[in-house]
C-alpha cells in the first residue's frame, strides 16, 4: 500500500501539470494579408456589386486591405478557370459566383467546374418574376399556364440569355405543368432594356427576369406581375408565388462566395468564420438594405449540399431544354 500511494500521487501531479499547460491550438490565423476577390464578370453587374459590398464589409471587420478585380466572359467560366488554375491553396483568394455560373459551366462545356473550388457561403438571392404587359388578356398566372399547356409554342417567353436563370425558370415551369421543355418558345435578349421593350410592345407573351428588373414598370402600371419564384410572398409585391398559383416551382437567383481549390480544413473553417463575421457586420447589413438584396446566408456543409442539389436540378432542366446533352 505504501508503494501504491506515491505512484498515485505522481500520476496526479503529472495530470495536473498537463492540465495547467496552455492547449495546443490547431486553428489557422486568418486573414494575415490582403484579401483578393474576383468578380468573374464586367464591372457594374450583380457579381461585381456583391464583390464590392464584400470589399467594404471585410475591410471593416478584418482591418486588412481588400481588393476586387474583374475577369469577364462566358457566364463566369473564364474567371472560374483562372481562379482554379492560379489560386490553389491560397486562402486569401476569394471568388463571387452564382446560379448563372452553374448553367454556364454546362452550356459552355467549361473545362472546369465548381467541384474544383471551395464552397464558403451563400450570400444573397433574388426571386424571378413573371410579367405581362398591362393590356394583356392574362390577369392571372393560371390563365397563362392554361394556354401554355394547350398550345406550348403559341406562348412566347422573353428573358435573358439562353440557358440563364430566366430560361431555366421557364423550363422548370414547363416540367411542373406537364409541358415538354423542348417545346418552350423562349426568346433570349442581350439586355434588360431589350427584353422590357419586347414585353411592353407585345413582341412576347410574357417576360421573365429578376423582380427588381420589372419593379419600375409594374409601379407605373405598364406591366402586370403574375407571380414570383420565391418560396414565400415578397413584402411590398402584390403577386403570388408560383406555388400559390399552382405551379410547384421555386427558384432564386443566388450569389455566393467561393474559396480557392485545395484549402485545408483549418483554412476553410477560418475563411468561413471570417465571412460569418462579415455577414453580421453593420456594413454588410446596410449593403443588403441599400441594394434590396434578400439575405440568403448559408455556410460550409449546408451551402455545399445546396450547391450540389442546384447543379443536379439545373443540369436536368438544361438537358430537357436541349441546351446540353
Amino acid at each position: 500500500m505504501r508503494r501504491v500511494l506515491p505512484i498515485i500521487l505522481l500520476i496526479a501531479m503529472l495530470l495536473s501539470a498537463c492540465g495547467n499547460q496552455a492547449p495546443t491550438s490547431s486553428s489557422f490565423e486568418y486573414p494575415t494579408e490582403a484579401i483578393n476577390i474576383m468578380a468573374p464578370a464586367s464591372p457594374g453587374g450583380g457579381w461585381d456589386s456583391t464583390a464590392r459590398a464584400m470589399q467594404a464589409a471585410l475591410a471593416a471587420t478584418t482591418g486588412q486591405t481588400v481588393q476586387v478585380y474583374n475577369v469577364s466572359g462566358a457566364g463566369g467560366t473564364i474567371g472560374l478557370a483562372q481562379f482554379v488554375n492560379e489560386a490553389k491553396g491560397k486562402p486569401h483568394e476569394l471568388m463571387v459566383g452564382g446560379l448563372v455560373m452553374v448553367g454556364a459551366i454546362q452550356t459552355n462545356k467549361a473545362p472546369v467546374n465548381l467541384s474544383q473550388v471551395t464552397p464558403i457561403a451563400l450570400l444573397t438571392a433574388e426571386a424571378e418574376a413573371i410579367v405581362v404587359p398591362a393590356d394583356s388578356k392574362y390577369q392571372t398566372l393560371q390563365e397563362l399556364i392554361a394556354d401554355f399547356k394547350a398550345n406550348p409554342t403559341a406562348i412566347s417567353w422573353g428573358g435573358g440569355s439562353a440557358g440563364g436563370t430566366d430560361h431555366i425558370l421557364v423550363g422548370l415551369i414547363a416540367k411542373a405543368v406537364g409541358v415538354a421543355p423542348a417545346n418552350v418558345n423562349y426568346i433570349a435578349y442581350s439586355g434588360g432594356g431589350e427584353a422590357t421593350a419586347a414585353i411592353l410592345s407585345g413582341a412576347v407573351t410574357a417576360g421573365v427576369s429578376g423582380v427588381s428588373e420589372f419593379a419600375e414598370q409594374v409601379a407605373a402600371g405598364t406591366m402586370r406581375m403574375l407571380a414570383v419564384s420565391s418560396e414565400e410572398r415578397i413584402a411590398g409585391i402584390d403577386a403570388p408565388t408560383l406555388k400559390e398559383a399552382g405551379v410547384d416551382v421555386a427558384l432564386m437567383n443566388w450569389r455566393a462566395v467561393f474559396g480557392a481549390p485545395d484549402l485545408t480544413p483549418e483554412q476553410r473553417a477560418a475563411v468561413i468564420a471570417t465571412i460569418e463575421k462579415m455577414h453580421a457586420s453593420k456594413e454588410w447589413q446596410d449593403a443588403l438594405s441599400k441594394n434590396g438584396w434578400t439575405d440568403f446566408f448559408r455556410t460550409g456543409d449546408e451551402f455545399s449540399t445546396f450547391l450540389n442539389n442546384e447543379i443536379t436540378r439545373i443540369g436536368g432542366v438544361l438537358r430537357d431544354l436541349g441546351l446540353v446533352q
